[in-house]
């Protein structure tokens, strides 16, 4: 299974950069060996999208009706990394192909446009009830799929 984190806007340069592309390249060498195929990040440049419903189609675009989704959102259930972890092995042990984990526009996302992309179940997911920068987010998303992978791993970095 590929996990993908999928966030909308560039991140060119600075810290956020830097700690983003440190978690994706550390869980990238734990996926073979914890059962997924790989572990990315894609940046999805949002400018010329004017309104919440066309960002969220176009973060939304590249997921298939197969794939898992889950959109960090303030209103989801905020899980624990041993949660996110099993939730990742659950999906992986069934076959999905690909799980997109997806952070919206300064917006958020649009309702009825994430309805319309897929009309089933959505999972959510929040890093809590504060309001934490898109930047941050990311790197927050990056760093739990290399915990969770660890988790997976049985490495020592997770600690309960």
């Amino acid at each position: 299974m590929k996990l993908i984190l999928r966030a909308g806007g560039l991140l060119r340069k600075g810290p956020e950069k830097v700690l983003v592309d440190d978690y994706i390249t550390r869980a990238q060498g734990l996926a073979r060996g914890t059962g997924f195929i790989s572990v990315e990040e894609q940046a999805i440049e949002l400018k010329g999208q004017y309104d919440r419903a066309a960002e969220t189609s176009k973060l939304l675009s590249a997921v298939k009706a197969s794939d898992e989704l889950i959109l960090l959102d303030e209103r989801g259930k905020s899980p624990s990394s041993r949660e996110i972890a099993a939730h990742f092995e659950r999906l992986r042990d069934d076959g999905v192909a690909a799980s997109y984990m997806i952070i919206g526009g300064a917006d958020g996302f649009e309702p009825s446009t994430v309805k319309a992309h897929r009309p089933g179940r959505i999972t959510k997911w929040s890093f809590g009830s504060q309001t934490w920068p898109h930047k941050m987010v990311r790197v927050m998303a990056a760093e739990q799929i290399y915990r969770a992978l660890s988790i997976l791993a049985k490495t020592p970095y997770h600690r309960d």
